[in-house]
């Protein structure tokens, strides 16, 4: 009998084979913990993942890490991801214009970056006027605050009700419960808070107006504003209105309550890995398949 994960492992490999042969792959997105490096970690240069995105971007395609981490300066992301950074920018096998196809969109669809090799962190911010989809440039900053507010209250809720030892922490686009120092959450709590943040939130007026993700994020629940249904979106229209049948994101989080990239699917071929190392596997089965095709 197949287990769930061979079914998951047998669809993405089935994901992969269509894009060989029906695509042609012009965009691959990633999520970043869990995807592209262990949870809490970030991208060193031994991670074998770096070699295969290299790989990829030297035969024109695209590349998007589509992360919640909601930074709004080009350091933190260099912090997360320097290993890579540092690959694309001393790499003589990707052109100069190949390399400027790395891009980074953080807070699920807020703050978006592109490889800059004369950028003081190798990454650029990009103004929202050229990569903003028209339904997000229509949002209001106040629906936003008031969205917030309701979301910080109903997590207050949450950490009062279970007692839990935690700090609530605000953001522009986001909200959030971690743990203190030397504290771990249950997952039972932490899919409890995304469940009752996530409820208060939909029922609420301004909840149906404006796109938001509340997901589980392994040690903390976050609210943000959109989605990644969104942050793919934006990636494809920066790159000229890719289409999702020439569009593939890898991502851990699936499941339909707490996995912030179930949504992707609304706009792209998708791959469920559980590991770094099914990242890996992945791209190899993709460059050994194209490299035959």
């Amino acid at each position: 009998m197949q287990s769930f994960n061979d079914i998951r492992l047998i669809l993405n490999t089935a994901q992969i084979m269509s894009l060989v042969k029906g695509g042609p792959l012009q965009l691959v997105t990633f999520d970043g913990d869990v995807t592209l490096y262990d949870d809490g970690a970030s991208l060193i240069p031994s991670n074998q993942v770096i070699s295969r995105i290299l790989a990829l971007m030297s035969r024109g395609i695209r590349v998007g890490v589509v992360t919640a981490a909601g930074y709004e300066e080009a350091k933190r992301y260099n912090d997360r991801l320097h290993g890579l950074l540092e690959a694309i920018n001393s790499s003589e096998a990707i052109t100069p214009e190949q390399k400027r196809n790395f891009i980074v969109l953080g807070g699920e669809a807020n703050f978006m970056f592109q490889f800059n090799s004369n950028a003081p962190h190798l990454l650029e911010s990009i103004p929202k006027e050229i990569w903003a989809l028209d339904e997000m440039r229509a949002w209001k900053d106040e629906d936003i605050t008031e969205l917030l507010d309701i979301a910080e209250a109903a997590l207050n809720d949450s950490v009062e009700a279970m007692r839990l030892n935690a700090d609530i922490i605000r953001k522009s686009r986001a909200v959030g419960v971690v743990p203190k120092p030397g504290t771990k959450f249950f997952r039972e709590q932490l899919e409890e808070t995304v469940l009752a943040a996530q409820k208060v939130v939909e029922l609420s007026d301004v909840g149906r107006r404006l796109p938001f993700c509340a997901f589980n994020g392994g040690n903390d629940v976050f609210v943000d504003i959109g989605d990644k249904r969104l942050g793919v979106a934006c990636c494809q229209r920066l790159f000229g209105d890719i289409q999702g049948i020439n569009t593939l994101h890898v991502g851990d989080q699936f499941l339909s309550v707490s996995g912030n990239d179930f949504k992707t699917r609304m706009v792209c071929t998708t791959c469920w890995v559980a590991s770094p190392a099914e990242t890996v596997d992945i791209l190899d089965e993709f460059l050994e398949l194209a490299a035959t095709a």
